[in-house]
């Protein structure tokens, strides 16, 4: 009895450690369960919320860092050759559309509107000469043909006196037969009708003469008339000539005053006092700060769905992520950047990989916003499309542009 003592309580404490065992197994597996089940739930909340916001939010929005400032500069070159005379600007100054820039020397111009002033006194001149000639040429027209009617009656009177001188002589010869007649009679009888045949030839001549000399008149009065049909001084095309190319002088004199385009800050200033330039020469730039754009080049991808008056924000490095912008897209590019490169990709070779593209966006931005936080060109802008937004009509930055340059005109 004794041996069989210790060994029944060996096999009790045997059997409480593997019950002991079995019911710690049995909460570590409830517990990983659990733990699971939790996990499970978790991701599922998750995926839940991150499906909604994509679908909500993530998927109405494209964005890219890959955005510039940009503007249309106007560049200022002379319409005229000449010597800089003077340069009233320097680089990052402001000015306003009208300002004087640039001055050239203008002596040549005012010489040469001298000249032209001076031909167009010439040429009215002569115009209304040409007006007298006509005047003249009618007179002649009327004596010329006074002349020919002259020309015509002593020819009619000539073939008077020849009929005359024939008949007389005739009557003298038959009187001659019996006598009546002395011989000096009939001799004085023929010398007339030789000098009456002599007349006629002279009138017939003269009357020829005097039709090829109206002819001759006609002919000058028409030749003038053609220089001054329907036309006065003032609209006859020599003076038109003359007229234009004085005031081609005076605008030749204009443009030696190089002026402002639009509003703006000079850049690119290359001219200096004393130079010589040449027409179309580039001077400098005028860059319109109040007119800045964002081209924000996305990948092709992302334009599945932007179109033109979507609202757009944008934050520019040069005030932070504190300052933001708003815009709307005003228009997409007609092509991609590598499309319009110099050297354009050949992809039709053998040896191609392709590459994803970026197409320009232009956005435009508000000019109130602009005016309060200038922008330069260039500057690196992180813009983000709202792809689900319009903007309302009237509220778009080309039509607040567009209200305040008419508010400004109708001030002025």
């Amino acid at each position: 009895m004794s041996h069989s003592d210790p060994q029944a309580t060996h096999t009790m404490a045997d059997d409480a450690k593997q019950r002991n065992e079995a019911a710690a197994a049995t909460a570590a597996a409830q517990k990983r369960k659990k733990l699971f089940s939790i996990f499970g739930g978790v991701v599922a909340i998750v995926g839940i919320g991150y499906g909604a916001y994509w679908y909500l939010i993530g998927s109405r929005y494209v964005e890219t860092d890959n955005a510039y400032t940009a503007t249309e500069v106007a560049t200022v070159t002379p319409a005229v050759n000449g010597i800089v005379a003077d340069v009233k600007v320097v680089d990052t100054q402001s000015v306003k559309k009208g300002d004087v820039l640039v001055r050239i020397d203008d002596a040549d111009a005012r010489l040469a509107v001298m000249q032209a002033a001076a031909d167009l006194d010439r040429t009215e001149r002569k115009v209304k000469g040409f007006f007298a000639n006509d005047a003249g040429l009618a007179a002649q027209v009327l004596a010329r043909e006074a002349e020919q009617k002259r020309a015509g009656a002593q020819l009619l009177s000539a073939q008077a006196d020849l009929k005359r001188a024939e008949i007389d002589l005739q009557r003298r010869e038959a009187l001659a037969k019996s006598g009546s007649v002395s011989g000096e009679e009939l001799s004085n009888a023929r010398t007339a009708l030789l000098t009456a045949q002599a007349s006629l030839k002279a009138a017939e001549a003269n009357e020829v003469q005097s039709r090829a000399n109206i002819k001759a008149t006609l002919g000058a009065q028409k030749a003038s008339t053609v220089l001054t049909a329907d036309t006065t001084v003032d609209d006859n095309p020599e003076v038109l000539l003359a007229r234009a190319k004085l005031e081609q002088a005076k605008l030749d004199l204009e443009r030696t005053v190089l002026r402002a385009p639009v509003d703006g800050v000079i850049a690119r200033r290359q001219v200096q006092v004393g130079q010589r330039v040449q027409t179309g020469a580039s001077l400098l730039s005028v860059v319109p700060m109040q007119e800045m754009h964002v081209d924000a080049n996305f990948k092709e991808g992302q334009l599945t769905k932007v179109k033109i008056g979507q609202p757009v924000t944008m934050k520019a490095d040069l005030y932070g992520g504190s300052v933001e912008y708003r815009g709307v897209v005003s228009g997409l590019s007609g092509g991609t950047g590598s499309a319009f490169a110099v050297i354009p990709a050949q992809n039709a070779t053998g040896n191609w990989i392709k590459v994803v593209q970026r197409l320009p966006v232009r956005i435009t931005l508000d000019p109130k916003e602009l005016a309060q936080r200038p922008l330069s060109v260039g500057l690196s802008m992180v813009v983000e499309i709202d792809t689900r937004g319009q903007i309302q009509a009237g509220d778009t930055p080309q039509q607040k542009t567009a209200q305040n340059r008419d508010a400004k005109a109708a001030a002025l």
